[in-house]
């Protein structure tokens, strides 16, 4: 998985290590897109900060790196979903530089049939 991960022009795994210890992540995926112009689009998820690590703008440099990587590829948008109702995180998200509110979201999961290595 690692190396079509690696190999994916679209997919981008951010990291800010510290001494070599992994403290914060997030992935940006660049989605191909007929409408806009053809220009894609961005999704980030798996936004994760170490906790002993929050609080220092770590997580916030994460979520630039990853922005301006999608505005390199020419996205006409970036969007972030989060599972997390606490309102410091949404904030945390806010002072990033996503607005809350411009679109709904929803989530279809797998059937329950499905074994959770076959889901996302």
């Amino acid at each position: 998985m690692w190396d079509a991960i690696l190999n994916d022009p679209r997919l981008f795994y951010i990291v800010a290590d510290l001494a070599s210890q992994l403290v914060a992540t997030c992935n940006l995926t660049i989605v191909p897109n007929l409408t806009r112009g053809a220009r894609p689009y961005g999704i980030i998820e798996n936004v994760v900060t170490h906790s002993d690590y929050r609080q220092q703008g770590i997580g916030t440099q994460v979520l630039h790196y990853a922005l301006n990587l999608a505005w390199e590829q020419q996205c006409y948008k970036v969007m972030l979903l989060t599972s997390s109702k606490r309102e410091e995180t949404l904030h945390f998200y806010e002072r990033a530089g996503f607005k809350r509110g411009v679109k709904t979201g929803f989530i279809a999961l797998p059937p329950e049939h499905l074994s959770s290595s076959q889901s996302c």
